[in-house]
C-alpha cells in the first residue's frame, strides 16, 4: 500500500523564504514537484538512492533498543511500508543484534527483500552493510571473509555499500591498513558496488580517500552522526570534506535517539540505557526543542519530521532507525518539502543556544 503523507500544500508547492507559493497568476494551479520525494533519487557514487534511508539498528538488539523476534511480523509490515513509499536505502550490520541474535538485522532484512512481493522494486534496493573492525580482523582476507558472510546473511550476490563500521587510528594503527585493503579487496572481487567508511573523522577521512583513490577504488560515502544536536566543529567539517571530495553524508542517529522526537522529558524517559544518557542531555535541550516545536507547528508537521528534514537541507542522508509502521509513516512525512533559510537558521541558533550535546561515538576519529 502506498501513504499520503503531510499536506497536499507541503507535497505539491515548492515554498520561497517566506514559506508563501511561487506560483504565476494563471486560472489553475500548475503542478509543482517538491524539492526532496522518496521516488525522486540522489546520487551516491555509482548508486541511485532516496533522499532518506532506514536503519535498522534495532532489528535484533535486545540490550539498547528491546528487540523481541515476536517483532519480525510488525518489522516486515514496516520495510514493506516503506519500499512502497520509494525508500530503497537500508543500512545495516554484521555486528547488529545482541548475543545469539548476532546479524539477526543482516537475516531480517534479506529475508524481507527475498519476500518483497514487487521484483523491480526489489531489485532497486540498495544495502549499505558495515564490517566491524574487530580486533581479531587483522588481515584484507578475514575482512573479505566477513562480506561473505554478510552476502550469505542478506541472501544477495552483491552488496550496494560495503562500510568499514569504525577506524582503528585510535588505538590499533597497524590494523588500519589491512582493513582498508580489505575493503579494497571485496571492491575488486565484485562482493560490493561501492565502499563506504563509518564514525570517521576529517582528517583521517581524507586519508582514506587517497588511499583507495591511488587503489582506483572511489569511496561513495562516509557515515557519522549527524543531526541538530550533533552539529560541532568536527562534524561540520566532516562535511565539508565530503562536499569537497564528492563523498556523500549519511547521517546517522538523526533523531539524536529519539530525543529530537518530543516524545520524552526528564520526568519521561525511555526504558533501557538511553535513559541514562538522556537524563543527562534532555533539560538543557529546551532551545532546540521550542524552536522544533513552533516550525513543526506551523508547518504542520511533527518534530521528528523538521529534525530530518533540516538533515535532508544540510545535504546529508539521515537513516533514522525504524521498528513500527507509525515510525516509518512519520519519517516519510520529512519528505516532499524542505525548510526555508530562516528555519534553518532558527534551528541551528537554538541548537547553539542548547547547552547540551549529543555525546559522540568513541570511535570516531580526528
Amino acid at each position: 500500500m502506498a501513504i499520503s503523507i503531510s499536506t497536499p500544500t507541503a507535497y505539491f508547492s515548492c515554498f520561497n523564504s517566506s514559506n508563501q507559493p511561487s506560483l504565476p497568476s494563471l486560472p489553475f494551479k500548475p503542478l509543482k514537484l517538491p524539492p526532496f520525494w522518496p521516488w525522486q533519487k540522489v546520487k551516491m557514487g555509482p548508486l541511485t538512492v532516496s533522499p532518506m534511508g532506514f536503519g535498522t539498528w534495532a532489528w535484533g538488539n535486545q540490550l539498547l533498543w528491546g528487540y523481541q523476534e515476536s517483532m519480525d511480523t510488525d518489522l516486515q509490515q514496516t520495510f514493506n511500508l516503506a519500499v512502497e513509499n520509494g525508500i530503497n536505502l537500508f543500512d545495516t550490520a554484521d555486528s547488529y543484534g545482541t548475543g545469539r541474535l548476532n546479524g539477526q538485522s543482516e537475516k531480517l532484512l534479506g529475508k524481507f527483500i527475498q519476500e518483497f512481493p514487487g521484483k523491480q522494486m526489489r531489485n532497486d534496493i540498495v544495502i549499505a552493510t558495515k564490517f566491524a573492525a574487530y580486533p581479531w580482523r587483522l588481515t584484507p582476507g578475514l575482512f573479505v571473509k566477513a562480506c561473505k558472510a554478510s552476502l550469505e546473511r542478506l541472501q544477495v550476490e552483491q552488496i550496494g555499500i560495503g562500510q568499514l563500521h569504525w577506524s582503528t587510528a585510535n588505538y590499533a594503527p597497524p590494523q588500519e591498513l589491512a582493513l582498508w585493503d580489505g575493503l579494497v579487496a571485496m571492491y575488486e572481487q565484485g562482493l560490493v558496488r561501492a565502499v563506504g567508511v563509518s564514525n570517521y573523522g576529517p582528517k583521517q577521512l581524507i586519508k582514506i580517500h587517497d588511499y583507495l583513490k591511488a587503489r582506483g577504488v572511489p569511496l561513495c560515502s562516509a557515515q557519522v552522526q549527524f543531526s541538530l544536536l550533533s552539529m560541532g566543529e568536527d562534524q561540520m567539517e566532516i562535511k565539508k570534506v565530503c562536499d569537497s571530495l564528492g563523498i556523500r553524508l549519511i547521517a546517522y542517529s538523526p533523531l539524536g535517539l529519539g530525543m529530537l522526537t518530543g516524545k520524552y522529558t526528564s520526568s519521561r524517559l525511555p526504558l533501557g540505557p538511553r535513559a541514562f544518557l538522556f537524563r543527562q542531555i534532555l533539560p538543557g535541550l529546551e532551545p532546540l526543542l521550542n524552536s522544533l516545536g513552533e516550525i513543526a507547528q506551523r508547518r504542520g508537521k511533527t518534530l521528528s519530521q523538521v529534525a530530518i528534514n533540516w538533515c535532508i537541507c544540510k545535504g546529508a542522508i539521515p537513516i533514522p532507525g525504524i521498528k513500527t509502521v507509525k515510525q516509518a509513516e512519520e519519517n516519510l512525512g520529512a519528505l516532499g518539502w524542505r525548510l526555508s533559510s530562516d528555519e534553518l537558521l532558527q534551528l541551528e541558533y537554538a541548537a547553539s543556544e542548547s547547552p547540551q550535546k549529543m555525546i559522540q561515538n568513541i570511535f570516531q576519529t580526528r
